[in-house]
């Protein structure tokens, strides 16, 4: 036994000379004292020996053969064994390292002792590798195992126990033994069945054949279908983001066209000539795109500005006249020429409208500014017909603030000659005012186009009252008089 070959290793170490390592070093092991046993099971420890003498201290153990083993566990196992053997009644001998031991062997040296320590530890080793269970066991292990072990007999027992009943029901029924021709009908039968088994189920592959190729091509066409699919929308987004650029150039485009048809229709209600030709006073002078028209003895204004004055005038009546051209008798003709205009009369007779003027010359500019008044007068009548014409009330058609007559305007002579510079200055304002009042009924009754001037060949639109009744009243424009 295991146990045996354990005590003859640990026989020599154990009853050493008194002069041991034991007897002056502390062990960190305990040693439990072992019964000799012969037919103990192989990997089973044995319990400690029950009913065992304690030996007495400074015995003549050392001198005699031991009887019994020696183990080392650890401390709790020692408590274990040491619990147990109190429980029996059993002296266990117990040799630890705390409590003094009194019947502590002796070892000659300590390198001897180490060396029964490896040697006990190799049989061990051995033990664990033939059991198939490690070595040393506790008591606690012990009985675990041993459980165990009779659970496993217990489910052997059963098998057997089993098979034994199987065996006697085999043992007991009858044995029916086929004759050769049924044995053979039932090998045809079953090779039949084989047959029909192996048709089947070679119809089956080929049917899962079909179905593998079928499900292929459908693989293929579900890949065709997923790459159309992809190409369609982004073609879809891409149209959608074409979209919506051409609808925000749309948008801006159709915004532009508003702003446009705005100004447009702003242009077509604004009359170039009221923007062209404005018409004001500064001071005692009437002006005209700020030139002065007049001159006073304080205040000598330049012929270059009188001139220029002169040809805005003439520039705008001609216009005006024009437009209006064959339905209005444009008999004197006036011939604007920048800051040298002139007026020709019903005998096609020209007469210069520009200054320095000298005592000779100042008959010549007196007529010429008498033919201005003239003409004038006569588009203010042609204005005063349209508005007959157009059922316009009385009290809302057209007349000129300033009377004229001849040469003078509201009692003032627009000739220079034996004329005080006052009045032919006033006389100048009062021109200008009546042919601002001019403008307006212009303004008011028509669409006038630059272009379209020249050619004589526009009609005049139709005028409501309404039109004319706003843009005239029979309150004259406040010019003053002195």
């Amino acid at each position: 036994m295991i146990w045996d070959a354990c005590a003859g290793v640990l026989g020599p170490a154990v009853n050493g000379p008194s002069s041991s390592v034991l007897a002056s070093t502390r062990m960190d092991h305990s040693f439990v004292v072992l019964p000799k046993q012969q037919n103990q099971s192989p990997g089973m420890p044995p319990r400690p020996r029950v009913g065992g003498a304690q030996p007495e201290p400074n015995s003549v153990q050392s001198v005699r053969a031991m009887e019994e083993s020696f183990v080392v566990v650890p401390p709790p196992a020692a408590s274990v064994y040491e619990s147990e053997s109190g429980a029996d009644g059993v002296g266990t001998h117990l040799l630890s390292h705390e409590g003094g031991p009194t019947n502590t062997p002796s070892q000659p040296n300590n390198s001897g002792f180490h060396t029964t320590i490896t040697i006990l530890k190799r049989a061990f080793d051995i033990a664990t590798s033939q059991t198939q269970v490690e070595q040393p066991l506790c008591l606690e292990c012990m009985r675990v195992l041993s459980d165990k072990l009779e659970k496993e007999v217990e489910d052997v027992n059963r098998d057997l126990k089993a098979y034994e009943a199987c065996l006697q029901q085999l043992e007991g029924d009858a044995r029916n033994v086929l004759s050769e021709a049924d044995f053979l009908k039932e090998k045809l039968k079953i090779e039949e069945e084989e047959r029909k088994l192996e048709a089947a189920i070679n119809e089956t592959e080929k049917q899962c054949a079909e179905v593998t190729s079928q499900l292929k091509e459908l693989d293929l066409k579900s890949s065709r279908f997923n790459e159309l699919e992809e190409r369609y929308w982004q073609e879809l987004n891409n149209y959608q983001f074409k979209l919506i650029s051409h609808q925000d150039e749309r948008d801006a485009i159709l915004a532009k066209i508003e702003v446009s048809q705005a100004h447009l229709e702003l242009l077509k209600r604004t009359n170039v000539l009221n923007d062209a030709f404005p018409i004001g006073h500064d001071g005692e002078f009437g002006t005209i795109n700020t030139f002065r028209l007049g001159r006073l003895p304080r205040v000598p204004v330049e012929w270059d500005e009188i001139n220029a004055a002169w040809g805005q005038a003439c520039l705008l009546l001609h216009t005006m006249a024009q437009y209006f051209r064959p339905k209005f008798q444009y008999r004197i003709k006036i011939i604007p020429m920048g800051s040298y205009p002139r007026i020709m009369d019903t005998n096609n007779n020209t007469y210069e409208l520009f200054g320095p003027v000298n005592l000779f010359w100042s008959t010549r500019y007196d007529k010429a500014m008498t033919l201005f008044l003239t003409c004038l007068k006569d588009f203010a009548e042609f204005a005063n017909a349209k508005d007959k014409e157009n059922n316009i009330p009385p009290q809302k058609q057209f007349e000129l603030p300033y009377k004229i007559e001849n040469d003078k305007v509201e009692s003032y002579s627009i000739t220079q000659s034996f004329n005080k510079q006052e009045n032919w200055t006033k006389a100048l304002k009062y021109t200008l005012c009546n042919l601002k009042w001019a403008l307006y009924w212009f303004v008011g009754n028509t669409n006038f186009q630059p272009l379209l001037s020249t050619t004589g060949t526009s009609s005049q639109p139709e005028v409501t009252a309404a039109a004319a009744s706003s843009l005239y009243s029979s309150r004259r424009p406040t010019v003053a008089k002195s």
